[in-house]
């Protein structure tokens, strides 16, 4: 949890931010940069006409299904090729290739080989995702303590007992921080295939919005999906990493 005196130091950076922003704004004009107030008064709009929930609820759909079938795919191919030396030699190239191909690539490549839709987003945000939480797992495996492989030796534990008294508990300083990494690409990733390859969903209304020249209704929508991405992650995905790993609060290391 933070402390009183970060609280007050991130309401400290965030008043300066918006400052910061009204003062721009009056000086390029609302069409480069709209006020902060117009961007409120937006937000407003979006929510009464009801255009803003339906269009957030098929993003995040999209996101966490996609998210999810990465992080398992990759969880596990990194678990086997952090045991098997021979397959991480194997898959290596692969996912060297999959993290240099740009995602806006994938977009263009899923829109010729799908069309426009739901299955173009999540393919793309899936093969974006793969390699980070593939990289991690190997790291992890890679790096337990080989006294505590002969331990699992000597004690005659079962592969099932090993993967969970050993290789999870140790994967977990490694997995969480590739989960959040992870996490945060999937929406940009969902976004820009959304504006370029679907017709609904929040990166579908940031194509409209600029079609239009609405900046504020552009930044309104870019302000809706921080707001969710925000709302997982420290209502979801932070208070779960502190029940697995509680000796973060008791350390201060999550702060």
């Amino acid at each position: 949890m933070l402390s009183r005196s970060s609280w007050i130091w991130s309401c400290v950076g965030l008043l300066g931010f918006l400052s910061l922003w009204f003062w721009t704004s009056q000086q390029v004009g609302s069409l480069v940069l709209p006020s902060p107030l117009a961007i409120g008064q937006t937000l407003i709009r979006l929510g009464i006409e009801g255009q803003a929930f339906p269009a957030l609820g098929i993003t995040t759909v999209r996101i966490l299904i996609a998210f999810s079938i990465s992080m398992m795919v990759g969880t596990i191919a990194g678990l086997l090729a952090g045991t098997f030396q021979p397959l991480h030699r194997a898959l290596s190239p692969l996912i060297t290739m999959m993290l240099a191909v740009p995602p806006v690539a994938w977009v263009v490549l899923t829109l010729l080989w799908f069309g426009m839709g739901s299955r173009t987003v999540g393919i793309t945000i899936a093969v974006a995702l793969v390699p980070i939480p593939f990289l991690a797992t190997v790291e992890g495996v890679q790096s337990i303590d080989p006294t505590l492989k002969e331990m699992a030796t000597v004690f005659r534990l079962t592969p099932l007992q090993y993967l969970r008294e050993i290789v999870f508990p140790h994967l977990f300083t490694y997995l969480f921080p590739a989960t959040l990494t992870a996490f945060a690409t999937a929406w940009k990733v969902a976004v820009m295939a959304e504006l370029l390859g679907a017709r609904e969903g929040l990166g579908s209304q940031l194509a409209i919005s600029r079609s239009n020249l609405d900046t504020a209704g552009s930044l309104a929508w870019i302000l809706l999906g921080i707001m969710v991405f925000l709302g997982l992650e420290y209502g979801v995905l932070r208070p779960l990493r502190r029940r697995l790993e509680p000796w973060r609060a008791v350390t201060g290391v999550d702060r």
